[in-house]
């Protein structure tokens, strides 16, 4: 079983990136991870996979969550 979940936060470019979260993110994505470098490397692919995050007025930041 994977430990770990990756969440991929799109967030408007107006938005603070310490202030981008699943409340103001304009889209999230998430998907299982094994490692925290899984995670850290999933989120972008996530968000491009998904056709997310590639426009000039977003970005993509990533958090890797436990699996509750």
């Amino acid at each position: 079983m994977n430990a770990i979940v990756v969440v991929a936060l799109i967030c408007a470019s107006s938005v603070q990136v310490q202030d981008c979260s699943r409340e103001n993110a304009l889209d999230v994505v998430t998907g299982p991870a094994h490692t925290l470098q899984e995670c850290l490397i999933q989120g972008p692919v996530l968000a491009a996979n998904a056709g997310l995050g590639n426009a000039k007025d977003s970005y993509v930041k990533t958090r890797c969550e436990p699996r509750r």
